[in-house]
């Protein structure tokens, strides 16, 4: 990889912030105030960690279960699961286990049955979050939890429909227990960060495009106008160097970071 000199990072044309891992308020926990400006989460059904589940529930100010995904809050809670009651349960509804459904109807949650063969359960929550959008006239911030772990045709489904998403949605970021993700568009962008729980590895991918020309600044291995393709050098394994990473690209590409929170406590 060819090293960048330690030059002024350039002026981005997009600037990407994490307020919601932030060390301040991972530390505070359920402490921690919701976001300012709109925040959505969409809880898929793949298994996450308490600590990540609490990070972006107390972040965001509306929440939707996509169908299997109830069953996760609902087991991984346990008593206290109503407390964390979601704005809205949707999808094909082959997943959720009937207690677990009765139990959220019971609790006043509207449960919403989608038969739309041509989309997803991931696919349904986004339509929901439309709808609320044109009620609102303001677009939502999207976290997604979970849908790049576990079977390889969901995670490819996620990236896939994310990256399409990327044309029509300012801000939609996908976390798993391991990592966060999320589409940098072609162009220039600055990332900050805080690195108390993030990296140091991280990942620039050319996923859904032919190739593209990357330039990066921030990292351990810089490029300079590099090609990358998955038929040529992909950068994975890459280390964090700097709370602020430059990236130019001329197609878009998928940018990854190393997540590390610290474990819940045991009275959670």
């Amino acid at each position: 990889m060819q090293m960048a000199s330690a030059d002024r990072i350039p002026e981005a044309k997009r600037q990407w912030n994490l307020p919601f891992l932030q060390s301040s308020r991972i530390l505070q926990r359920d402490r921690a105030p919701t976001l300012g400006g709109h925040w959505a989460l969409v809880v898929l059904n793949q298994s996450f960690s308490r600590e990540l589940f609490d990070a972006v529930w107390y972040a965001c100010e509306w929440r939707v279960f996509a169908d299997g995904g109830s069953n996760r809050v609902f087991d991984l809670v346990g008593e206290k699961w109503q407390d964390y009651l979601p704005d809205l349960i949707t999808g094909d509804l082959d997943s959720i286990r009937p207690d677990v459904q009765q139990q959220y109807v019971t609790s006043g949650v509207k449960v919403l049955k989608d038969n739309d063969l041509n989309a997803t359960d991931l696919m349904k929550c986004f339509n929901a979050i439309q709808k609320l959008e044109s009620i609102l006239g303001d677009e939502y911030s999207v976290i997604v939890l979970g849908g790049v772990s576990g079977r390889l045709d969901h995670s490819v489904h996620t990236m896939s429909y994310i990256h399409k998403l990327r044309k029509v949605r300012r801000q939609v970021f996908v976390i798993t227990n391991e990592s966060i993700a999320w589409v940098l568009d072609e162009g220039e962008h600055i990332i900050h960060l805080d690195r108390s729980f993030l990296g140091p590895t991280c990942g620039l991918l050319p996923i859904g495009v032919a190739s593209t020309v990357i330039s990066m600044t921030g990292l351990k291995w810089n490029w300079t106008d590099h090609h990358s393709s998955f038929d040529g050098d992909v950068s994975t394994s890459n280390w964090l160097a700097n709370d602020e990473v430059w990236v130019k690209t001329t197609n878009p590409i998928w940018w990854t970071i190393e997540l590390r929170l610290p474990p819940a406590s045991k009275n959670s």
